[in-house]
């Protein structure tokens, strides 16, 4: 614990001359999130790239930018809301639903949802062109959604839709109906607002492959045709993708054109936003250091972001498939009480000061802003005499175990979490206890985190950027949600059936203090019997030149909007 304390203190001092170097009296929160933004006065003479909004990221996206085929939290999905519009949207400053391409909300109260909760009408705005120069219809919006599911590409997200829409419906041409498998109070926010609902040009797919079923469309993937603010006009591969605004959109306009560079040099990067190359670079609490207080590098504050670090266990692990070192048998984790001894050994406060730079708090089992979010709710701290206590229970301490967890290579914030482990555990029963962290390269992380089931014991990486609670529930902690069912759930669960209620009623239910008060219930029982080390809230960082006017960002976003950037 002594470490970590003169770690994070070195930290907080770190960022008191970041904050020092960038703040002014006149310093505001222009972001609607719970930080505050710090700023100064642009220091510098001329504006570099004027008329251009330019974002440094450190990749591409893999499998292309058309919503039927991009992966969930992959780059696509970064450009496709750039680019492409969904029928609600989530403003700055709020998780509340708006209208967007939909001129309604709709609800029970205006009569756009049925009283059982199945039949969603959705009123389409009318005058909306496409990039194309085609006119929207409630037909592109039903030609959008139904080609999502048909296509039902693996590496897509065609779930989302398939799994709660029974049927879709043009009820004339700017009417749009759905009819939902059961009532379900999250599509409004999670479904509608969810990249593979994004609205492309009927036309446009048309006239360029068309659909078909298991096949993605060579067209789409590299070519965008929505209604959004910004066209995407070039993809020079590793290299750019440039857009330019669309001097027809229906709402309020871009104010610049748009550059996403990419640049997977971590050094690359900082020199390349101190010099002016870039006006925003990704967001890695590393970067801050490492700029010094640059006077003209402004860091921004906004809440937490929706992808909290977390270590995986894995309780389906099939026969022969661990590696060689690798001495626990495959129902390590099968007892709660070995999954709740790793809890209480993990050192929090160590891997938010060393992975994050002290960007970060602890992790309840939702994230804040979120529905059903408690501050005081069940969560782990370090208690090393419980671990101790827990792993002589199940016969552990005297007889130890060596354990694999897998994690992407170079990743500053995924490898700590493994690493803080590791030292933890065999800190505390040096003899007995090994943990290897066995570093891969990206590419291969993926194909072994794609695999089902999973053949290692246990894995890191950060959680998909879900903005409401039944998504993140289900996908990571229902008993036969995704992760439920590829790491076996069911064979560690005390009472998955207890939780499976749970979290099944207050997925439907529509009042939302009872809604609360059904996860406030789900997280008492993750506690009770975890499945997982969430380690860690990362706080919402954004860096950026400080002649950009201001920033305009929403937690509950993918990545900041360009549309509405401007520069000083």
């Amino acid at each position: 614990m002594r470490n970590a304390t003169v770690k994070l203190i070195a930290v907080l001092l770190a960022l008191a001359l970041v904050a020092a170097a960038c703040s002014s009296d006149d310093s505001t929160d222009t972001t609607g999130g719970t930080g505050t933004t710090a700023g100064t006065s642009p220091s510098d003479s001329d504006v570099d790239n004027p008329g251009v909004f330019v974002h440094a990221l450190d990749g591409e996206p893999t499998s292309g930018v058309d919503p039927a085929q991009t992966e969930a939290g992959g780059y696509g999905d970064r450009v496709i809301i750039q680019v492409y519009e969904f029928l609600l949207d989530i403003p700055p400053g709020s998780p509340e639903p708006v209208p967007m391409l939909a001129t309604e909300v709709p609800s029970e109260a205006n009569g756009l949802v049925s009283e059982d909760g199945l039949t969603v009408t959705f009123p389409i705005r009318e005058g909306v062109k496409f990039h194309d120069g085609t006119d929207l219809t409630a037909e592109d919006v039903k030609f959008s959604w139904d080609r999502v599911m048909t296509m039902d590409l693996p590496e897509g997200q065609a779930e989302t839709l398939s799994s709660i829409v029974a049927e879709t419906r043009v009820v004339d041409d700017f009417t749009f109906e759905v009819t939902l498998l059961e009532p379900a109070a999250w599509f409004l926010t999670s479904t509608v607002t969810a990249v593979p609902a994004a609205i492309v040009s009927k036309d446009a797919v048309e006239a360029n492959g068309g659909v078909a079923a298991g096949e993605p469309n060579e067209f789409m993937t590299t070519n965008m045709v929505g209604t959004g603010p910004h066209m995407l006009v070039s993809w020079d591969r590793n290299i750019r993708l440039t857009f330019e605004r669309f001097e027809d959109y229906w709402g309020e306009p871009a104010m610049l054109d748009a550059r996403f560079e990419v640049v997977p040099d971590n050094t690359a990067i900082v020199l390349g936003i101190r010099a002016g190359d870039y006006d925003l670079i990704e967001p890695t609490p590393q970067y801050i250091a490492e700029l010094g207080g640059d006077p003209d590098v402004c860091v921004d504050f906004a809440g937490f972001l929706l992808e909290p670090l977390h270590l995986a266990f894995n309780l389906n692990i099939p026969e022969g498939t661990l590696p060689d070192s690798d001495t626990i048998p495959t129902d390590f984790f099968w007892d709660k009480r070995v999954r709740q001894a790793f809890n209480y050994a993990f050192d929090y406060e160590a891997f938010i000061a060393s992975g994050l730079a002290g960007f970060g708090a602890p992790a309840k089992y939702l994230t804040p802003d979120m529905l059903g979010y408690d501050p005081n709710a069940a969560s782990y701290t370090q208690d090393l005499a419980k671990a101790e206590e827990l792993f002589r229970e199940t016969g552990w301490w005297d007889e130890g175990f060596e354990i694999s967890v897998l994690v992407e290579a170079g990743n500053e914030t995924f490898i700590p979490v493994g690493l803080v482990l590791k030292d933890m555990l065999e800190r505390l029963n040096p003899d007995k206890f090994r943990v290897n962290v066995v570093q891969v390269a990206e590419a291969q992380f993926d194909e072994e985190h794609a695999k089902d089931p999973f053949e290692f014991a246990a894995w890191i990486k950060n959680a998909d950027p879900f903005n409401d609670p039944h998504a993140l529930m289900f996908t990571y902690f229902h008993p036969d949600g995704p992760w439920g069912e590829t790491l076996g759930y069911r064979n560690g669960y005390e009472n998955a059936d207890a939780l499976a209620d749970v979290l099944d009623r207050a997925a439907s239910e529509t009042d939302l203090t009872a809604r609360a008060a059904l996860y406030g219930e789900a997280q008492q029982l993750i506690f009770d019997d975890p499945m997982w080390i969430w380690a860690a809230d990362e706080q919402n960082i954004q860096i950026r030149r400080c002649w950009i006017d201001e920033l305009v960002y929403n937690p509950l976003w993918i990545m900041p909007r360009w549309k509405f950037y401007d520069k000083g």
